[in-house]
């Protein structure tokens, strides 16, 4: 693991390193890299990043002052990308939406194209699944109480809960690894809060979606049919959003894609990387 220096703090990262064409991957809440392990080994031509973005699962704090909201993590990727100087990057989310936001923010240079995977979108944040968690960290000590559940085995498999991102399921040891920054450091837990009560108005969310409508790369929506968090109904509204979109729909998957269908996740990145060369 690396790690690299924003103005928010340390970021660790995965760096399969090479020549061929950038990929940088998102994840999501309580989430690192480890969300694409079934996807990065079937793409040995490109140089895949994974930055573990401070959302619950990273094990060195922010700085105190952090900005830790939906745009705050949006400039926090935008910050990485400068830090590891990369540039024509294709940039990949599942579950997260929020990268989209560097569009918004005026941070998305760096982006050659980009692939939104059943991500939260419009005013979608947070899900519903995620809402009853969201609400509880808004309350005096609900960090604290939501790390006492992230073991619990309705926390970790109910559909209510973190059961709804996998059809296939999740393995206990990789919740395990998830988890354990925020139930063992305070200040972990800290900027856990922050994101997970960090998500604007709604009409504020629509308003930055709007903004979307500039970015005139390539954009690759890839939904999945049966998704439980993200609604189908986004993956349409987006390509109709983005000018330069197109879509596919995944059977037999929830919202992670990666763990339900990883083939048909790598390959739709390496069809869309080959077909879609960014304009000089």
């Amino acid at each position: 693991m690396s790690t690299v220096g924003v103005p928010s703090g340390t970021i660790a990262y995965e760096d399969t390193g090479g020549d061929g064409p950038v990929m940088v991957f998102g994840h999501g809440l309580l989430m690192d890299g480890r969300q694409w392990r079934k996807v990065l080994p079937q793409l040995p031509e490109y140089r895949c990043i994974t930055p573990t973005l401070p959302m619950g699962a990273h094990t060195s704090p922010m700085r105190h002052d952090a900005d830790l909201t939906e745009t705050g993590m949006a400039n926090i990727l935008a910050d990485f990308l400068d830090a590891l100087d990369l540039d024509d990057v294709t940039l990949v989310l599942n579950d997260w939406g929020g990268g989209q936001f560097m569009i918004s923010e005026g941070r998305d240079k760096r982006i050659g194209r980009m692939v939104l995977a059943s991500v939260t979108a419009f005013d979608n944040y947070p899900p519903e699944p995620a809402r009853p968690a969201a609400l509880l960290c808004r309350m005096p000590g609900g960090g604290w109480v939501l790390s006492r559940m992230l073991g619990t085995r309705f926390f970790r498999h109910s559909r209510r809960a973190y059961g709804a991102v996998a059809k296939s399921g999740l393995p206990d040891e990789l919740f395990d690894a998830w988890f354990a920054p925020a139930v063992e450091n305070p200040a972990i837990r800290r900027d856990l809060v922050k994101f997970a009560t960090g998500a604007p108005p709604r009409a504020r969310l629509l308003e930055m979606s709007e903004q979307m409508r500039t970015f005139d790369r390539p954009v690759l929506v890839i939904w999945a049919r049966e998704d439980r968090m993200m609604p189908l109904e986004h993956a349409d509204r987006l390509v109709e959003l983005y000018p330069d979109a197109t879509k596919i729909v995944v059977d037999d998957s929830w919202t992670l894609i990666p763990e339900d269908q990883p083939a048909a996740m790598a390959q739709a990145l390496r069809d869309f990387v080959s077909l879609s060369p960014r304009e000089s």
